[in-house]
């Protein structure tokens, strides 16, 4: 049995779970405020450091948690400007998004969360637990101390100690530290959806 993390994992919330239709040339907001509505000129993000860690010219994608790859579906972001904690882009092709959630990804930029979130830690705890996980599927790994971290807290909880854990490489950082990554892991996933992103055709 093997139980995949969802790590640092950013995400625009879409609460009313209205469809939002993004016309290509205006602009949108994304804001790390939760309690406003989810629009077609303003998106509520689960994450508050993200005007922190672009400039500029970054690219932005978001889409369902399966990209499909359908530029219907999905859409590309340009950051015009960085307002206080909200980031302005400009939306490079017309989509209409549908769900409640819709993973968002910042090429090449380093985020700042932790790789094994509090929500990972209780669904161990629980569920990984109950089911005496074999392996755990370590989403976003990015050091070789991603690995060292979630080893000691597997160890605190009885028989999981003996779960090997495969660090999943989804970003340019984790590539980046991949042979040390691999010392401490038991196993490497190459998560080639989310590299797509991340590194352009040639790489």
């Amino acid at each position: 049995v093997m139980l995949d993390t969802v790590g640092p994992e950013l995400q625009v919330i879409n609460k009313s779970e209205h469809s939002i239709s993004l016309e290509a040339e205006s602009f949108v907001i994304l804001t790390p405020d939760q309690d406003q509505e989810a629009t077609s000129n303003l998106l509520p993000i689960n994450f508050h450091g993200l005007s922190e860690a672009v400039k500029e010219g970054d690219t932005i994608f978001i889409g369902q948690y399966l990209f499909t790859g359908s530029e219907t579906t999905s859409v590309w972001l340009e950051v015009s400007e960085v307002k206080s904690e909200d980031v302005v882009c400009v939306i490079k092709n017309s989509a209409t998004l549908t769900g409640s959630l819709f993973t968002l990804h910042v090429a090449q930029i380093h985020i700042d969360l932790p790789t094994l979130t509090d929500k990972d830690k209780e669904v161990i705890s629980t569920w990984g637990v109950r089911n005496n996980i074999d392996f755990l599927s370590l989403s976003y790994t990015r050091h070789a101390e991603d690995v060292r971290h979630a080893r000691a807290f597997l160890s605190k909880l009885g028989d999981l100690q003996q779960t090997q854990i495969f660090a999943k490489i989804e970003n340019i950082e984790g590539l980046t530290h991949f042979d040390e990554i691999l010392q401490e892991a038991d196993g490497i996933i190459l998560s080639r959806g989310n590299l797509g992103v991340d590194l352009p055709p040639e790489k």
